[in-house]
């Protein structure tokens, strides 16, 4: 009964001191950020009813999700996903605001990862939406927020890379596959699994799919790159559909380029989001020297029609805890030493308190030592590396804390 109480549940840590204060250091940074654009904080519930993620627009699997029922038996979830209850909450408690709503969160997601061991299932993201504008204007801005986002973080070199989800969901219509054939040619397009995708989709064309369109979908994955992307993509569609998305997207690149990003951008088509709720621009962001995505977004023009608003948006979200290790990784970000420890010797423990808050109040780090004697508060401070100890008495008498006693 009790053998697990030692442990935490897969997909899960604990995070210690310098841990946390990178995470925190993070989020402080990105909600900095964002404010200062003008975006404003929300926060959703942690748990929500796993109705509101069985949409048309974007239903997320099942089995990722976390489940539990209410005290009436109705099943709920932890919240996997931040954008789709912002999408309800404008939806219902914004309904009538100015438009467009601009928001941020900064909260916690669960989903389960038990086929990718070393991905966690409890994550941190900070993101942002802009609800209400179908304009290039707002697909810009989130993709310059999303680079000066990153950039704040002072992490190790990093890149954005853009696409648009719209020429995947072209051709994959076209051929008119089922829901589990068409999230198994998503999976190996995503994973760049060239040889699976080609006998997949080799399978697909002996049953009578399409054989222009299935070619298109084999040289997806490899259409990444420079602006070079744009015309090897340009020989392989001839719809007009796709040549506007091109076109779009390539404008797109040239504006980011143009603001001085042009180093930290790069075009993948291939990028197909696991949330079906994407229509439009869809990118990622990557930090050299770490595997996983950390940030990921795009237009989502339908999702709102779902709660009775038929809102276009943009946003993306950032997972916190992979920027913060990185920034660990690169720049030894450690929790802070108090700047003194401060004793009160016996009949001047309180006078020893109002001593501490005087110091907090004046910017430094004040530590309360609730040891019982000077000399083992000096040890303390010493093994603790605090630079300062402050004993309290009938006068209070400063001592270096770099040395044992």
């Amino acid at each position: 009964m009790n053998r697990n109480k030692w442990i935490t549940p897969e997909g899960t840590r604990d995070l210690l001191f310098e841990e946390c204060e990178a995470r925190r250091t993070v989020e402080r940074i990105l909600s900095k950020v964002f404010s200062g654009r003008g975006f404003t904080e929300v926060v959703t519930p942690g748990l929500e009813f796993l109705d509101l993620y069985d949409l048309k627009a974007g239903s997320m699997p099942v089995e990722r999700m976390y489940k539990l029922t209410d005290s009436k038996g109705r099943l709920i979830v932890m919240r996997p996903d931040s954008t789709i209850p912002i999408a309800r909450l404008v939806s219902t408690r914004l309904k009538g605001c100015q438009l467009p709503v601009r928001l941020f969160y900064n909260q916690s997601v669960f989903t389960s990862n038990p086929g990718l061991k070393g991905r966690s299932d409890e994550i941190v993201q900070t993101g942002i939406e802009i609800i209400g504008s179908d304009s290039r204007r707002a697909d810009l801005e989130v993709m310059t927020t999303a680079v000066e986002a990153l950039g704040a973080c002072n992490v190790s070199d990093f890149r954005l890379e853009i696409g648009h989800i719209g020429l995947f969901h072209s051709l994959i219509s076209s051929l008119r596959l089922g829901a589990e054939e068409q999230e198994e040619i998503r999976l190996l397009i995503e994973g760049k699994n060239y040889p699976a995708l080609n006998d997949y989709l080799d399978e697909i064309c002996a049953n009578g799919g399409d054989r222009k369109t299935v070619e298109v979908l084999k040289q997806l994955p490899r259409l990444f790159g420079g602006e070079e992307v744009f015309d090897k993509a340009a020989n392989l569609f001839d719809d007009a559909k796709t040549e506007y998305i091109l076109s779009y997207l390539r404008s797109i690149y040239h504006d980011l380029a143009a603001l001085g990003m042009k180093e930290k951008i790069s075009v993948d088509l291939g990028i197909v989001n696991r949330n079906d709720y994407y229509t439009g621009v869809v990118f990622r962001g990557y930090i050299e020297g770490f595997g996983e995505t950390v940030l990921s977004g795009g237009r989502y023009d339908t999702l709102l029609s779902e709660f009775g608003a038929d809102l276009p948006a943009t946003g993306f979200g950032v997972n916190v805890d992979a920027v913060a290790r990185s920034l660990l990784k690169s720049s030894g970000t450690a929790a802070r030493v108090p700047d003194v420890l401060v004793f009160g010797a016996d009949g001047y423990e309180m006078k020893a308190l109002l001593h501490a808050k005087e110091l907090i109040d004046s910017g430094l780090v004040a530590e309360y030592c609730v040891l019982n004697t000077a000399e083992k508060a000096k040890e303390y401070a010493a093994a603790k590396q605090i630079p300062r100890v402050d004993i309290v008495g009938e006068e209070t008498e400063s001592f270096s804390g770099k040395e044992r006693p």
